[in-house]
């Protein structure tokens, strides 16, 4: 298989919320680039295609948006128009 992203993704197993409004999904990071990153979710139905992406562990917030859907898994690009916190 051909890899056709523009940033090499990591494997990480990183716990993160899903925030749209005022309701945060739980969620896990399964890999992860400058550019986007693959999610894991219980109920993908209930994702919005845009968001904001909470990592505790390393202090970020990243606007989302959605480029697939398969299964539990969601996958996303990174809104580079805004900064990361």
């Amino acid at each position: 298989m051909v890899e056709t992203r523009r940033a090499a993704r990591f494997k990480v197993l990183k716990l993160a919320k899903i925030g749209s409004g005022k309701d945060e999904i739980v969620c896990t990071i399964r890999d992860l680039s400058i550019t986007g990153a693959a999610i894991e979710v219980e109920d993908q139905a209930v994702i919005p295609d845009s968001f904001t992406l909470f990592v505790p562990e390393d202090g970020l917030n990243l606007t989302c948006r959605i480029v697939w859907r398969r299964g539990y898994r969601i996958g996303v690009i990174f809104d580079e128009s805004q900064p990361s916190e």
